[in-house]
């Protein structure tokens, strides 16, 4: 059910025929409340899709009634007149639903560059506010654009429930990247403790999921809370879920990004520092030449060393130990097993990092660099 599973929303997906390749492309999900609160943390690209202008002017007041998305089109650099498009996609939401178009956020994911065809839009946003009802699945298909499945995740707590959808299979990077993720609660919260519970988790979730290293124009994770099971949880109780949803989500878009043959989880332990730990990671997570290696099963642990050895993380190079799929192969920076005992046939891989020098741990999420990547997005816009 993703997003409706939660009491108090309702959700909708048409095909507006935005997509070249056809079927479902815009989705509406509703929070009948009794509260509309609401949270949302963007992409930290300096590049901004006019959606994620618009949004961000929407959540300042922490109200949202209504969220509307389309694949098909990014809406980024389309000028004055895609601006103009997301303004009126919000004001057709309004006057469906009769609520303000202050309190709808706009999402897009598709093309950049290229004009959303604006009636289109509009006669689906008719379409989807007609036919609202029990239809979250189908909202997070009509979310996808390169994905090979929709991502969907529900948490039940203790008398109230979480429910989430997302989209992405590339460019997924710290700061977000190309995903749109909308999340629904019926917990009785305000704007402040979700903005709270949002930011935890996509600290620990969203944030530390870097599949090539590209960060979108685009990226919006959204939560809303209706209130309508009319308990109050603990905040950190309601967080712990939250991120574990996030979790689960951010799981999902690394095992379909585009092309990817190898799941990656780099787990760094030993540093002096939380900082340090993402920042080892993301180093691996973001070399060419270990992903390629991966890629090629070929257990190279020398590039993880040259790789966060560009880093300002405090630790010794030459004290350093790495493991991959279980057999440690550098112990203090020098050879250990045998490379040829690591098995890198399976999808899932797991390189373990110790730094040794601390009792602070990070673990990022990422792909392995293949043929099938190179192709798909040299051919994304044909």
């Amino acid at each position: 059910m993703s997003v409706t599973a939660a009491q108090g929303f309702e959700a909708a997906a048409v095909t507006a025929g935005l997509k070249a390749s056809g079927g479902l492309d815009l989705a509406l999900v509703v929070n009948r409340g009794p509260l509309t609160s609401a949270a949302a943390v963007f992409t930290t690209n300096r590049a901004l899709a006019n959606p994620v202008i618009w949004s961000k002017q929407v959540i300042a007041d922490g109200v949202v009634s209504a969220i509307v998305l389309n694949s098909g089109g990014a809406n980024c650099f389309t000028g004055g007149t895609g601006f103009q498009t997301t303004h009126a996609t919000a004001e057709a939401v309004s006057e469906a639903l009769e609520v303000s178009a202050g309190d709808v956020l706009v999402c897009s994911t598709g093309l950049i560059g290229e004009q959303l065809p604006l009636q289109k839009v509009l006669d689906g946003v008719a379409t989807a506010a007609s036919g609202l009802g029990d239809h979250g699945d189908a909202a997070s298909e009509a979310i996808m654009t390169t994905d090979s499945k929709p991502k969907r995740s529900v948490h039940t707590g203790d008398g109230w429930i979480l429910g989430g959808m997302a989209k992405g299979a590339g460019m997924l990077a710290p700061g977000l990247a190309t995903m749109l993720v909308v999340i629904t609660t019926d917990a009785v919260l305000d704007s402040t403790q979700l903005d709270t519970a949002l930011r935890e988790a996509t600290r620990l979730s969203f944030d530390r999921l870097d599949s090539d290293g590209c960060m979108s124009t685009n990226d919006q994770v959204s939560l809303l809370a209706s209130g309508a099971s009319g308990v109050t949880p603990d905040l950190d109780d309601f967080t712990a879920a939250l991120t574990a949803l996030c979790v689960d989500l951010a799981q999902q878009l690394q095992s379909d990004a585009e092309g990817a043959s190898h799941d990656i989880a780099i787990r760094v332990v030993g540093a002096a520092s939380d900082d340090d730990a993402v920042e080892v990671g993301r180093s691996v997570a973001r070399n060419n030449l270990f992903k390629a290696a991966v890629f090629g099963n070929d257990p190279n642990w020398g590039r993880v060393l040259a790789a966060i050895g560009t880093t300002q993380a405090e630790f010794d190079p030459y004290d350093v130990d790495v493991s991959i799929n279980g057999v440690l192969i550098c112990r203090q920076g020098a050879p250990y097993r045998p490379r040829d005992e690591v098995d890198l046939t399976p999808r899932a891989v797991d390189l373990l990092i110790d730094l040794r020098v601390g009792e602070a741990s990070a673990t990022i999420l990422t792909n392995d660099l293949t043929h099938d990547y190179v192709h798909e997005n040299s051919a994304y816009s044909s």
